[in-house]
C-alpha cells in the first residue's frame, strides 16, 4: 500500500504569513520556514511581533479568508487523490488551515493548534507532537504503507527524507542548495508526473 503526503503552504495554498505581512505593512512577518529552519524559534519571533501589533487571530483569519487556493491546485490533488491514498500534512494550524482544507475537498489534515487569551491574541501553540511530519510517515510506514512525499520548505524536510521518495515544490534556491539529492519539480504537471513514476518505482 502506498499513500502520498502533501505540505500545504507552498504546495497548494499562499503562504499565510506573507500575506498577513503584506496586509499589515510588517515586513518581519515574511519569514517562513523557508527561510527559518527552527520552526519553535519562528512561532516565538511571529507571536512577539502579534502582541506588539496588536494582531488578534481574528485578524488573521480574515486575511485567511480573502485567499484561495494556488491556481489548479484542486484539480491536482483530485487527480492525485482520485487514484491513491492522499493526506495534508502541515505544520499550520486547525485555526488557520481548515478554509484551505474544504476548498481542497477535505481531505485528512494534520496540523497543530494555536492558543488564545480571552482578547483572541495568539499566545502559544500546542504541536501534535514532536518532529511532527517525520513521525507521520513512521506511522504509516509502521501500518506497512510506503510513503512519497511533497514539500517545499525546511520544516518538509523530516517527512521528505523519512519517506520511501521525497519531492521537493517549488522549492527556495536555499532548500535547494542545502538539499540536492531530492528531484525538484516546479509546476504541476512536473509533480503530477514524478508522484506517478514514484508510485509505480514502489509498487
Amino acid at each position: 500500500m502506498n499513500i502520498v503526503c502533501f505540505d500545504m503552504e507552498g504546495v497548494f495554498t499562499p503562504e499565510i504569513w506573507v500575506n498577513v505581512a503584506r496586509k499589515t505593512g510588517i515586513d518581519a512577518l515574511k519569514i517562513t520556514t523557508r527561510d527559518e529552519p527552527d520552526y519553535d524559534k519562528l512561532m516565538l519571533y511571529r507571536i512577539a511581533i502579534l502582541k506588539k501589533n496588536g494582531i488578534t487571530l481574528k485578524y488573521i483569519q480574515d486575511v485567511i479568508a480573502s485567499l484561495d487556493l494556488l491556481p489548479g491546485a484542486r484539480e491536482f490533488f483530485d487527480k492525485i487523490h482520485g487514484r491513491n491514498q492522499a493526506i495534508v500534512v502541515t505544520d499550520s494550524f486547525v485555526e488557520f488551515a481548515m478554509p484551505f482544507i474544504h476548498k481542497l475537498g477535505s481531505p485528512l489534515v494534520l496540523c497543530h493548534n494555536l492558543i488564545t487569551d480571552q482578547h483572541g491574541m495568539i499566545t502559544g501553540y500546542k504541536l501534535r507532537q514532536a518532529d511532527p511530519k517525520r513521525r507521520v510517515v513512521e506511522a504509516f510506514q509502521s501500518l506497512t504503507y510506503k510513503v512519497v512525499s511533497i514539500g517545499d520548505s525546511y520544516n518538509d524536510m523530516g517527512m521528505i527524507a523519512q519517506a520511501e521518495k521525497g519531492i521537493l515544490y517549488c522549492p527556495p534556491e536555499n532548500v535547494v542548495r542545502d538539499y540536492p539529492q531530492y528531484p525538484v519539480t516546479r509546476n504541476y504537471t512536473e509533480l503530477e508526473a514524478l508522484i506517478l513514476k514514484s508510485l509505480v518505482e514502489l509498487g
